[in-house]
């Protein structure tokens, strides 16, 4: 949490300084710092106890006391001071897709809107187009990102959501009044954004923890202060309500704030055709106040004649059905996966030696990884040249005599280009143990346009997976529109695999996606897209998508071993 708390703060003063116009050597240096911070392998403070700070590269001796400072206050003066001294909408503005701080900058000059509600009467009224280099494609970008921004405003992500809110739990667990503690609601369910944290706590005497929980250091604002509810905003501007419930209700309060709305209306109706009647408190008999279940989930799904229905699962899409008849999936587990398939090092844009991040797979039990810098056209990614690729083949052979129980296998994320041909020829790919295939540029193109780009890279026969089918960016960026019928049609026939990118950004493919592919029989990787060794952990985000898609281990490809995969890969 300190490595990503203070990563963003580096960048948010970058921003700030961008607006400012200020030297550009020291807005990268920011920028550097937060991309090594975000990297490191472990925590910051374990680093600045040992008295380490700049030997962490971008971090100098100004830097360094930044960092002291945030550490021991939990805050830093001259964020605070740059924060107060810029517009807000100026921020919001950089959110927006194309806008420099140039445009920003130029825009609130000469208008000075007070918020994006504001910019986008301008937007509307076709005054942006009368400042210089603003054109009718501009306006139109800048209101196509505004609709965007409106409806994923109040969703935080998965990643930012759940680390926090074991943090949360961490901390209260510490208390001696604590007895039983989860969170609920849609982080339970790993949606991929949530709107508020819920946790759910059993305690005799729960003063104590609703004292300590809206003390706690992250807290921004208090918003109630109960007996037994409170409530509170992070300083990450998330809601968490704490809410304490009888020990012979907590599985029916977790049941029921867990949720999805429509799983729990199929429990009611299941219930009441049984006479029974379910609730936060319990399942009880209809017309009486005798709890038959309801210490935990297990025992009330059982009364209803029910399978425990893994939280994943609980949006109404067959997943009760399923119960009732005793099918449902096994699923995938963080200990299915074996390998990676889609991992950067810094000879394109990551940030560490292939040897780091080897050793990062390895300490996450991985057994196998493929190595897959960027090809030669992405040259914004420091793509790998044809020589260079060659070079780095050759090098991941030399390195493997060195693991007795790992294999790195040379691959290359290879950019399908505009007119769906690859970055590298075929006697580039066949030289490669895994090919992933990934568009990177023409996101504007037609749907039949994108669709037959993606079409012609499955039909080489060198080409093994397609990466973040759809291009979307949680938040920043809509998917490009692709006919996915035709793709998952393609990939069943050409045996070509598909991702569940695990970047917390992208998870993509979504869920529903996913659950398509799988039920078409197409096989799916569940990959890091690792920039930096910390990435390796965004796994588990890949893994609960492919949760809440049905998957089991044998809808996954980088669950085989890895002498399963290259038998499959010959085949």
């Amino acid at each position: 949490m300190n490595n990503a708390s203070i990563a963003q703060l580096c960048e948010d003063i970058a921003v700030f300084l961008e607006l400012k116009d200020d030297n550009p050597f020291r807005i990268r240096a920011y920028l550097n710092a937060a991309r090594n911070i975000r990297g490191l392998p472990e925590d910051i403070a374990a680093i600045a106890s040992r008295g380490e700070l700049t030997k962490i590269p971008g971090i100098g001796a100004d830097l360094k006391l930044k960092v002291e400072e945030f550490l021991s206050s939990g805050s830093l003066k001259f964020h605070k001071v740059l924060l107060d001294k810029t517009p807000r909408v100026l921020v919001e503005m950089l959110k927006i897709q194309g806008m420099g701080p140039k445009t920003a900058n130029l825009i609130y000059k000469k208008y000075r809107p007070k918020s994006l509600a504001d910019l986008e009467k301008l937007v509307l009224a076709h005054k942006l187009r009368k400042l210089p280099g603003i054109r009718e494609k501009t306006e139109q970008n800048i209101l196509e990102t505004l609709n965007f921004l409106k409806q994923h405003r109040e969703r935080t992500l998965l990643s930012k959501a759940l680390p926090l809110s074991r943090q949360v739990i961490l901390e209260l667990k510490k208390l001696p009044q604590v007895d039983q503690i989860a969170y609920a609601g849609s982080l339970r369910r790993m949606q991929e954004t949530v709107r508020d944290i819920d946790i759910l706590v059993t305690s005799k005497n729960p003063t104590p923890i609703m004292k300590a929980f809206v003390g706690l250091g992250g807290v921004q604002k208090v918003l109630a202060h109960g007996e037994t509810k409170s409530s509170v905003i992070s300083r990450e501007g998330i809601q968490i309500d704490l809410r304490v419930v009888s020990p012979d209700s907590f599985g029916a309060a977790l049941l029921y704030f867990t949720g999805s709305k429509a799983h729990n209306i199929k429990l009611r109706t299941m219930a009441k055709k049984k006479g029974l009647k379910i609730n936060e408190y319990g399942l009880f008999k209809e017309g009486s106040e005798r709890r038959i279940a309801g210490k935990t989930e297990e025992e009330i799904y059982r009364a209803l004649g029910l399978d425990w229905i893994s939280p994943e699962l609980r949006e109404d899409y067959g997943e009760v059905e399923a119960s009732a008849k005793h099918r449902l999936p096994c699923l995938v587990e963080r200990a299915d996966i074996r390998g990676d398939f889609h991992t950067h090092s810094n000879w394109s844009d990551g940030l560490h030696k292939i040897e780091e991040m080897v050793e990062a797979a390895r300490k996450r039990k991985l057994s196998y990884m493929v190595l897959t810098d960027h090809s030669q056209s992405l040259k914004v990614a420091n793509g790998l040249s044809r020589k260079r690729i060659l070079a780095q083949i050759a090098t991941i052979k030399k390195l493997n005599r060195k693991f007795k129980d790992f294999t790195l296998l040379a691959g290359s994320e290879v950019d399908i280009l505009q007119d769906g041909s690859l970055d590298f020829d075929d006697d580039i790919l066949k030289r490669l143990d895994f090919v992933i295939a990934s568009v990177h540029t023409g996101f504007k193109q037609s749907k039949a346009q994108i669709t037959k780009r993606i079409l012609r890279a499955m039909e080489n026969k060198h080409v093994h997976a397609i990466g973040h089918p759809t291009g979307r960016l949680l938040g920043e960026r809509e998917a490009y529109e692709v006919d996915l019928e035709q793709i998952f049609k393609a990939a069943e026939e050409t045996n070509t695999a598909l991702e569940i990118n695990s970047q917390p950004t992208r998870l993509d493919l979504n869920d529903v996606h996913a659950r398509q592919a799988r039920d078409v029989g197409v096989a799916l990787v569940v990959d890091t897209d690792s920039h930096a060794m910390d990435q390796f952990e965004n796994l588990e985000y890949g893994i609960a998508t492919a949760r809440r898609a049905w998957c089991e281990a044998k809808n996954i490809l980088n669950c085989l071993t890895l002498n399963e995969l290259q038998k499959r890969i010959a085949k």
